[in-house]
């Protein structure tokens, strides 16, 4: 059976391979490999992720889920002063990432670390914007548990950008995001993908 690229250590033989990718008009050149997502070429749906978000200079940026690096790289390498963070489960992910943001010229600008959704992320650590391409499938109560540690991980007036294809679940993932943060907007669509682009919508209590 083959192995999952969110599997924690992949266990297929280490065969890498270059990819050549322009995200965000940055040129970027990636090394991928076996047991990790996109081998044979940067998704459709992280390259839209990418391009639609709403990046400030100076924002504190979670690529969450970050596979090879493509997500978080481009960004860092396209908007000034980014404090960029990249988390993946999968080891090989982790190590690829890290190769790929030196090798970009962004690894002064990035860091990366293995973590089981944002759990070895520091206590007390938000993010202005966290970007992710969820594991579909992993099943939708993994992919639901990561949505709610996105949410617990953004600063007030932060902003969660989620890719998925619509035939894969984007219609019950727009209906949790919204039951979770309020306000849900589609960010972008193309070639059967939706980003959403999620705020959190801060309730008042009425006094009366």
């Amino acid at each position: 059976m083959q192995q999952q690229y969110f599997s924690s250590k992949p266990e297929s033989a280490s065969d890498p391979t270059v990819i050549k990718a322009a995200v965000r008009s940055q040129d970027l050149m990636l090394t991928a490999d076996h047991g990790v997502f996109s081998r044979k070429g940067v998704d459709v749906g992280s390259v839209l992720l990418a391009q639609s978000a709403v990046v400030k200079p100076g924002a504190t940026v979670l690529d969450l889920g970050c596979g090879y690096g493509v997500v978080g790289i481009s960004i860092a390498r396209s908007v000034q002063g980014t404090d960029v963070w990249m988390v993946d489960v999968n080891e090989r992910a982790v190590k690829l990432s890290a190769q790929n943001a030196t090798r970009n010229n962004v690894g002064d600008r990035t860091r990366v670390l293995l973590s089981d959704g944002t759990s070895a992320l520091p206590d007390g650590l938000l993010f202005d914007v966290i970007l992710f391409n969820p594991p579909i499938r992993a099943g939708k109560r993994v992919v639901f548990s990561l949505y709610e540690q996105a949410c617990r991980r953004l600063e007030t007036d932060g902003v969660l950008y989620v890719v998925i294809r619509v035939k894969q679940g984007a219609n019950s993932s727009e209906r949790f995001l919204l039951e979770l943060f309020g306000s849900v907007e589609t960010a972008a669509r193309d070639r059967g993908y939706k980003v959403f682009a999620c705020t959190m919508v801060r309730r008042t209590q009425n006094k009366n």
